[in-house]
C-alpha cells in the first residue's frame, strides 16, 4: 500500500531533496511550503513520477496550519509518514547584540511550528495506532558555538521535543526519529545572512560540506526500516567536520 508522507519547508534544500527522493520511491507527498510558485514548479514535476498536493502555508500560525490540514484532499487525508523539516537560522550575533525579530523567526519556526504541524497530525496517528515522525534537527542542538546562541537552543528544544514524542507516542506504536546533519550546502546560511551570498558562500569554501540529497537518503532509510526498528537520533557530519568549529579547510 503507497504511503502519505508529509514534509515541511519542501521547496527547497532538504525538504525538496527529500521530496524528490519520496517520489521516484512511489511515496504519495504534501508538499508544504510558503512560496506557491515554487510549490507550483515541484508538484509539476514531481507529478509525473507520484499522487502530490500542495499546501501553502507559514507553519508560524497555527490557523494557517491548521485550516490547510483539516482541508487536504481525500485521497491525502491519512498521513503515514511527517517530516517535520521547515525552520531557519537567522542572524549569528552574541546574545548582547542579537536581533529580537530573528529570535522570534527562529523560535517561532523551529520550535512553535513543528508544533504545530505535529499537533495537527498526531491525533490520526494515535487513533490508527500507527505513524513515523521525522524531526530535522541539527549538530546545533547537540552544541552551541559563537553567535548560535539561540539557534541553538532552537535546535537543541527540537531534540528534547523528539524524545518527548517518542515517549508520549510509545504506547500508541507511533515511531519517531531526529536527523542531526551538520554543515550541508542550502540556501541556509544565505537567509542567516540577509541575502549576503558572498558570506553565505564562504561558509562552505575549502571542503566538501553535505548536500541535501545526503540527508534525504537518511530519511528514506530511518523511514523504511521494519516497523519494529526505530533509528531514534543520527548525527551526521561531512568528513571534513569534526564539530560545530572544528573543520578540516585545505
Amino acid at each position: 500500500m503507497k504511503k502519505t508522507a508529509f514534509i515541511t519547508g519542501a521547496t527547497s534544500g532538504i525538504g525538496k531533496a527529500t521530496a524528490d527522493l519520496f517520489a521516484k520511491n512511489n511515496f504519495r507527498l504534501v508538499l508544504c511550503g510558503r512560496r506557491k510558485e515554487e510549490l507550483e514548479n515541484l508538484q509539476k514535476e514531481l507529478s509525473k513520477l507520484t499522487d502530490v498536493t500542495t499546501l501553502e502555508f507559514d507553519v508560524r500560525d497555527k490557523a494557517s496550519v491548521e485550516k490547510a490540514i483539516q482541508n487536504l484532499p481525500e485521497a491525502f487525508k491519512q498521513i503515514d509518514i511527517l517530516i517535520n523539516n521547515a525552520g531557519n537560522a537567522h542572524g549569528l550575533h552574541s546574545i548582547q547584540d542579537g536581533d529580537v525579530n530573528d529570535w522570534d523567526a527562529m523560535i517561532d519556526s523551529n520550535i512553535k511550528g513543528l508544533l504545530y504541524v505535529s499537533k495537527a497530525i498526531i491525533p490520526q496517528m494515535v487513533d490508527r495506532n500507527n505513524g513515523f515522525i521525522v524531526n530535522v534537527g541539527s549538530t546545533a542542538g547537540k552544541e552551541v558555538y559563537a553567535g548560535g546562541n539561540v539557534y541553538c537552543a532552537s535546535k537543541a528544544a527540537v531534540n528534547s521535543l523528539n524524545k518527548g514524542m517518542r515517549i508520549d507516542l510509545n504506547k500508541h506504536n507511533i515511531r519517531v526519529s531526529v536527523i542531526n546533519p551538520g554543515a550541508v550546502e542550502t540556501a541556509f546560511s544565505e537567509i542567516r545572512f540577509k541575502g549576503d551570498k558572498e558570506r553565505a558562500k564562504s561558509v562552505y569554501e575549502g571542503y566538501k560540506p553535505l548536500q541535501a540529497e545526503d540527508v534525504a537518503d537518511i530519511i528514506h532509510f530511518v523511514v523504511t526500516r521494519p516497523y519494529h526498528v526505530t533509528i531514534e537520533d543520527i548525527v551526521v557530519y561531512p568528513t571534513a567536520q569534526a564539530s560545530a568549529t572544528v573543520k578540516n579547510i585545505n
